[in-house]
């Protein structure tokens, strides 16, 4: 076993190329990322434009939102795209930018393990170094078995991913409120054992719970805020690692569209088109090819 092996523990061991690529590099960068002595911020895309448009704001990684990436193709969040709708969108986003991209694949897009793990196969391949997967409703013994099935793909392709177990107790609001705490330490150890690389628990920003969940899950801690949340640096010291805005960048933009044709049919008025990225920026941005989000545009 490498020392590499040794350090990370069996459940994330993965084989190494024999030589270095592009995309180990990233996933390196990427795994970097979580232990700086700020949390990542992730602001979550869509598309190509939604990707570069937050590459050129100097995000040091891209990630995707399940529901931005489903409206965006006419479909419901909730598993209802298809694994190819999906795998589309994420090759068009890793292809276009030169951050490293973590995607959220929801369950897996797949009935069983197997499935599963197909789909982490051809995520990977698709030039991700990141999934999120999610719990949801199902029996957390479920989610560990797809966490383990995305790690032995990983380990199959000899690349490293970074998994993040989302655990939606919070979110969803399962079990007696009194529970909520230990029920998601429980599930998250389970996640953890399974080859959980971080954790995922969107739906609490209370800073008393955030900073008791991260004395206890002994990996990256990742939370999701937006407005009214406390601010990432404030989140960062109550032990959170990682702060993702989930579907909440797509909202306000379909919440962008929403307004500008209210007021146009209304008074008439162009009031929500103001100070809109410049159409000659943007479409240069898009112009230029990857790498170009990193020379930034201009607010």
């Amino acid at each position: 076993m490498s020392d590499s092996c040794q350090n990370r523990g069996p459940s994330r061991c993965f084989t190494p190329r024999m030589t270095t690529t592009a995309h180990d590099a990233l996933a390196r960068r990427f795994r970097a990322l979580h232990t700086a002595t700020r949390p990542l911020a992730l602001a979550n895309a869509w598309d190509v434009a939604s990707a570069r448009v937050v590459e050129a704001a100097g995000a040091p990684a891209i990630a995707t939102t399940s529901a931005g990436v489903a409206w965006s193709l006419g479909r419901p969040d909730g598993d209802a795209l298809s694994r190819e709708e999906a795998l589309g969108a994420i090759r068009r986003i890793a292809a276009a930018v030169t951050v490293p991209v973590t995607v959220d694949i929801e369950s897996g897009y797949g009935a069983d393990t197997t499935e599963a793990g197909e789909t982490v196969r051809q995520v990977l391949e698709a030039g991700a170094v990141g999934i999120n997967l999610e719990d949801g409703t199902r029996p957390p013994a479920e989610l560990a078995a797809r966490i383990r099935a995305a790690r032995a793909a990983a380990d199959a392709e000899g690349l490293d991913l970074f998994v993040n177990a989302r655990v939606d107790t919070y979110l969803f609001g399962l079990g007696p409120e009194a529970d909520r705490l230990a029920d998601t330490l429980d599930r998250a150890r389970q996640y953890v054992d399974a080859g959980a690389d971080g954790v995922f628990v969107p739906g609490v920003t209370d800073l008393d719970v955030l900073a008791a969940l991260a004395a206890k899950i002994p990996v990256p801690l990742n939370a999701m805020a937006g407005p009214g949340a406390p601010a990432v640096p404030v989140l960062g010291r109550a032990g959170v690692a990682r702060v993702s805005l989930g579907a909440g960048v797509a909202q306000a933009a379909y919440t962008a569209a929403h307004r500008a044709t209210v007021e146009l049919l209304g008074t008439g008025g162009y009031g929500p088109l103001a100070g809109a990225l410049d159409f000659g920026e943007l479409n240069a941005l898009l112009a230029a090819g990857p790498g170009a989000g990193a020379r930034g545009v201009e607010e």
